[in-house]
């Protein structure tokens, strides 16, 4: 894919479960999505990135989209959705909500935070690569995001 000298975009991925985040980085490579993945454990984690405390993040680029799992330790997606929209500096990120929960209120409570987009993980490898690729499509192709600042 050619992609005429513009740079990678940037995901900050937030998800506890090594082995959910293993399978979305294969399914980005998969796809060839044009981006630095970067990972964060949890909503404390993610914060710290996107406010770029600590020595380790001083250098970080703020990310183009965030996808967000929900249920996590310390602070949970919930949580960490209502404080990026609360926060100015951060509130025009994208967040795509990317979780096993189907359960309807925390669509809508996800919804009312602020997300841009629920998905909920499939099961099936295939069916993922594929809901990853369309995620691509969707917020790389189709989609105007943000300058970055």
């Amino acid at each position: 894919m050619i992609h005429d000298n513009t740079p990678p975009f940037d995901i900050l991925l937030v998800e506890d479960e090594l082995s959910d985040a293993h399978l979305i980085k294969m399914a980005i490579r998969e796809n060839k999505v044009w981006c630095r993945l970067h990972h964060a454990i949890d909503g404390v984690e993610a914060l710290a990135f996107l406010r770029r405390e600590g020595e380790q993040y001083k250098q970080v680029p703020r990310p183009d989209l965030i996808l967000l799992d929900l249920n996590m330790p310390r602070m949970n997606g919930r949580e960490f959705l209502a404080a990026i929209k609360a926060d100015d500096a951060l509130a025009t990120i994208p967040v795509v909500v990317l979780t096993t929960s189907e359960v309807e209120r925390d669509i809508v409570a996800s919804y009312k935070l602020g997300a841009a987009s629920y998905i909920t993980k499939p099961v099936d490898i295939e069916q993922f690569i594929d809901a990853i690729r369309q995620l691509d499509s969707y917020w790389f192709t189709l989609t105007r995001l943000p300058k970055k600042e």
